[in-house]
């Protein structure tokens, strides 16, 4: 098994977790199935050494460096929410196109080690 798939791996057992405990946030996404025509959902995977060890500030002055560059792209990306690991980042967003998702993290100065776009979103409530 290659590392972008152990990756990818880790991050839909920590969606499914997150799912499994609390169902009221996933009413509240959306669906990549259910996007306009020309939206895709990606999953964004970020190696940060020592993201784990950032203060409140730096992960809040980050996320406003983000969403200046979204602000900048003029609302075609959308920044759902992230996941932060030791040393690893894996967020979700909503794009037309993967070059548009590399043109922020280039833009912002963000790594973006993998783009993946994601096809469906399964939880425990698949298996009902």
């Amino acid at each position: 098994m290659n590392r972008l798939h152990r990756s990818l791996c880790a991050l839909l057992l920590a969606v499914a977790t997150l799912l499994a405990a609390s169902s009221g946030f996933a009413n509240g996404q959306p669906a990549p199935e259910s996007l306009p025509a020309g939206m895709n959902m990606y999953v964004i995977e970020r190696t940060m050494p020592k993201l784990g060890q950032l203060t409140p500030a730096e992960l809040q002055a980050a996320s406003q460096k983000s969403c200046g560059v979204l602000r900048d792209l003029d609302g075609k990306v959308t920044w759902l929410h992230s996941y932060c690991t030791g040393d690893k980042m894996f967020c979700v967003y909503l794009a037309p196109s993967e070059e548009l998702v590399r043109e922020h993290a280039k833009r912002g100065g963000f790594p973006a080690d993998a783009v993946l776009k994601v096809n469906t979103i399964i939880s425990p409530k698949t298996a009902e």
